[in-house]
């Protein structure tokens, strides 16, 4: 993860903004008083959907049994 000090940041924030979206990896931002880490919107929209997700009780088994399950198992038509 690239860490940078909240000075810098604050002189090369639209470059940072641009960064985060084309790499998909967090920035650590360091400063005096706290530290913060910029993420791309799509990142954080994705980390907010897997969280909802594996708060679904049996969600995240149900996910791995689909993981594990070998193409030719699995069927065209759906059961919902």
């Amino acid at each position: 993860m690239k860490t940078i000090n909240v000075t810098k940041a604050r002189s090369n924030l639209y470059k940072l903004i641009d960064d985060a979206f084309e790499s998909s990896e967090p920035i650590q931002i360091t400063g005096k008083r706290n530290n913060a880490i910029l993420l791309s919107e799509e990142n954080w929209r994705s980390i907010q959907e897997t969280l909802y997700l594996v708060s679904i009780p049996k969600m995240r088994d149900s996910i791995i049994e689909g993981m594990n399950t070998p193409i030719s198992e699995c069927s065209e038509e759906l059961d919902w």
